[in-house]
């Protein structure tokens, strides 16, 4: 009794003010001002069926909402983990504005330990988007998701980390594009406030806009919603210090958002932006070799590592076609034709 009276007049108090929340309406529910609700969504094909858990933190005062995925990539497990922090951590009493929090976007592939692509269908859902209603079970996943999260968020934030093969340099990104030159801005400011030393630029063409946006964040980006990536976490290794450093990050974000006090939330005030990459591919199939690592500097014409078939002979050496930082790349040791060796980003030496 004693909390649903101060929860009144808690209430009565922002009225008065002028500044309480609505109830925030998601999957035919009314959520009240400074509640949150949990949500498993349905969702079937023709051939399969799973859900999408979701967490929905309406706050008090009026506010932006938020979108934010983890677990687009089911073995990719420091963002699912901070989400599960996030859904602890986050007042929605001493919040303002939603968060709409897909928990684990992809959770055939999570209960499955099935990098990158959903076993189900063998869909990549970061490949999928906007998604069909019609289509197989991922192509539905990013339908709902797409409907029910992205169109319904005013800022958007998607979390991945380095799936079971990859070598990953945490960093976080922003789209920009001349042809939205606000939302670019907003997404800038977002990238920048969230406390990552190293951001990266995801430039969009005009004409790229027009065409479907495949990847989760960049369809929020479509539809004109300031969008950033982060990229924390390694080999899909649950590190407590990545998990952390995302949970870290998104309370950063709300503080810029004005959608929670600061409490002495702090964030590196200059990071380094890296607005160019180059990519090293494989022109072999075989074992990969290579003493780098996520975060190396390289230089232009170093060797890089070697590829080998599988009885030892080298079959091709890797060398740098330019210098810069490695961001992400292969840490193990299969190796196919045509894949990504490294992702590298072109910084000052």
């Amino acid at each position: 009794m004693l909390n649903t009276r101060l929860f009144f007049f808690v209430f009565i108090f922002f009225v008065a003010n002028g500044i309480a929340q609505n109830s925030f309406i998601f999957q035919n529910k009314f959520i009240k001002p400074g509640t949150k609700e949990n949500f498993k969504i349905p969702v079937v094909s023709d051939k399969d069926s799973t859900y999408i858990p979701v967490t929905i933190f309406n706050g008090l005062k009026s506010g932006p909402v938020l979108g934010i995925t983890a677990g687009v990539h089911g073995y990719e497990y420091p963002p699912i983990l901070a989400a599960q922090q996030l859904n602890q951590k986050i007042d929605p009493t001493k919040l303002s504005g939603t968060v709409i929090l897909v928990q684990i976007a992809n959770v055939p592939a999570f209960l499955g330990r099935s990098p990158f692509l959903n076993p189900l269908d063998n869909k990549n859902l970061n490949r999928s988007f906007p998604g069909d209603a019609n289509g197989s079970i991922t192509e539905r996943i990013a339908d709902i998701i797409t409907k029910e999260v992205i169109a319904r968020s005013d800022f958007f934030v998607d979390i991945h980390a380095g799936d079971a093969p990859e070598d990953l340099r945490s960093y976080n990104a922003w789209y920009q594009s001349k042809a939205l030159p606000e939302v670019s801005r907003k997404g800038k400011e977002m990238a920048l406030a969230m406390g990552f030393d190293y951001t990266i630029i995801f430039n969009i063409k005009k004409e790229r806009l027009q065409t479907p946006s495949l990847y989760c964040s960049q369809e929020a980006f479509h539809r004109k919603i300031p969008s950033v990536d982060i990229e924390c976490g390694k080999l899909g290794i649950p590190d407590e210090i990545e998990i952390n450093r995302i949970v870290n990050a998104m309370f950063s974000l709300l503080v810029h958002l004005n959608m929670m006090n600061a409490n002495n939330q702090s964030v590196l005030t200059k990071p380094i932006i890296i607005a160019k990459r180059f990519t090293i591919k494989s022109a072999s199939t075989g074992l990969f070799y290579s003493d780098k690592k996520a975060g190396d500097f390289i230089k232009k014409g170093e060797l890089v590592g070697y590829i080998t078939d599988f009885f030892g002979n080298t079959l091709e050496n890797i060398k740098a076609s330019q210098n810069g930082m490695i961001l992400y790349m292969i840490g193990t040791p299969p190796i196919n034709k045509g894949e990504t060796i490294m992702n590298v980003g072109m910084t000052p030496m």
